[in-house]
């Protein structure tokens, strides 16, 4: 794979990520209409699998929240790159933003500064894993703001792992509608503490059908609150909750 390759990849990568969503998302949402009984739900779920199907025939966005490029990119040990591949991915995500078009979100913390491109320091957010062959993988994960500032993180002794659950519904009735629900809840236990915080967002690039009785547990917990579509009521406020999990220390 060349420098331009991987530019052009990253921009087709947002692209589709803007304009189409997952075969298992959109089951999801269907799945949750069919289910619904409350009529203002039923009809916001009817507005949002609509607007899926605006965004892919016009391809253009379907939120005004194009969110933070965030990229994940997992290189085969046995691959040699000649190239400088954060670059590649950084003039990727410029030149999507043009052409997406992508809203202008990344902005300097302190000074609010906005480089009307999505590129900044230590922006786009690239993760990269070593991992077994020859081949190289590009995921990207655009996150709106709305869910990134619903997020939440809490230290727990080793003698709170049952409080666990209650913590991760407390924090989504907590958000109420501000995430605009239905949400996919990503959780990460274990590692430290920004590890934990990456397990997060990872989790949240599984497929939302494909579930364990620990996260059901916590979903049917999380569905219970009636918090529903766009916060107005219903019977789904999570398509799924997807957990990853690392090992710890013994003292947390």
């Amino acid at each position: 794979m060349e420098y331009e390759d991987v530019v052009r990849t990253v921009v087709e990568l947002f692209k589709k990520a803007h304009t189409e969503l997952p075969d298992d998302v959109v089951e999801a949402l269907k799945k949750a209409y069919e289910r619904e009984e409350n009529e203002v739900a039923k009809s916001n779920l009817e507005a949002i699998l609509k607007n899926i199907e605006a965004s892919k025939s016009l391809k253009v966005p379907m939120c005004q929240d194009t969110g933070l490029p965030i990229v994940f990119v997992e290189i085969g040990r046995e691959i040699s790159l000649d190239f400088d591949l954060k670059r590649a991915i950084i003039e990727g995500v410029r030149i999507a933003t043009r052409e997406v078009p992508l809203r202008p979100n990344a902005v300097h913390p302190l000074t609010r500064e906005n480089p009307g491109d999505n590129v900044g320091i230590n922006m786009p957010m690239i993760n990269i894993d070593i991992v077994e062959g020859d081949e190289m993988k590009i995921t990207v994960m655009p996150k709106g703001a709305g869910s990134e500032n619903c997020s939440a993180f809490k230290m727990m002794l080793p003698t709170e792992v049952d409080k666990i659950k209650r913590f991760i519904v407390e924090t989504v009735k907590e958000a109420g509608g501000k995430p605009c629900p239905p949400i996919i809840v990503g959780v990460g236990i274990g590692s430290t503490f920004d590890g934990a915080a990456k397990l997060a967002k990872k989790a949240l690039l599984r497929n939302v059908l494909e579930m364990n009785d620990y996260e059901r547990e916590i979903l049917d917990a999380i569905n219970s609150l009636g918090i529903g579509p766009m916060g107005l009521g219903g019977k789904t406020t999570a398509l799924a909750v997807l957990v990853e999990i690392c090992f710890t220390s013994s003292s947390c």
